[in-house]
């Protein structure tokens, strides 16, 4: 089990791999939050209603993704490429690391975040 210190860090960590995270959180099996950081000056894109809705849509879609796992394997993240952001998420036992990026970055720079978020989750998982 994640603990809120454990989120807390992960969610810094992830924060400061590049100027171009608008937001990296961590979000639990029932779509809470547990911890956050948001780029300083950044406005949310979602109103709080509709970033309940996401964050419960991620504890669901974790949920049915996982029971592909023993056939096709874990899934290490999804990436969304979306017209006002591009998003990321890690599975992360029962959470899920949900990373919003700005949307004119460049592919190379955002697998250079992936690439840069994949041990940090790994040393919590």
């Amino acid at each position: 089990m994640l603990n809120k210190k454990d989120a807390e860090q992960i969610a810094k960590s992830i924060g400061a791999i590049s100027s171009y995270v608008r937001f990296a959180g961590v979000i639990n099996s029932r779509g809470g939050l547990v911890a956050y950081v948001r780029r300083s000056g950044m406005r949310p894109l979602l109103n709080q209603r509709k970033t309940r809705n996401q964050f419960s849509h991620l504890a669901v879609q974790s949920g049915m993704v996982a029971r592909f796992n023993r056939q096709l394997g874990k899934v290490k993240f999804l990436w969304e490429e979306r017209e006002k952001a591009q998003t990321i998420s890690f599975g992360l036992g029962r959470n899920t690391v949900w990373v919003s990026i700005d949307k004119n970055v460049v592919r190379s720079e955002v697998l250079r975040i992936i690439d840069g978020c994949l041990p940090i989750v790994k040393r919590y998982k």
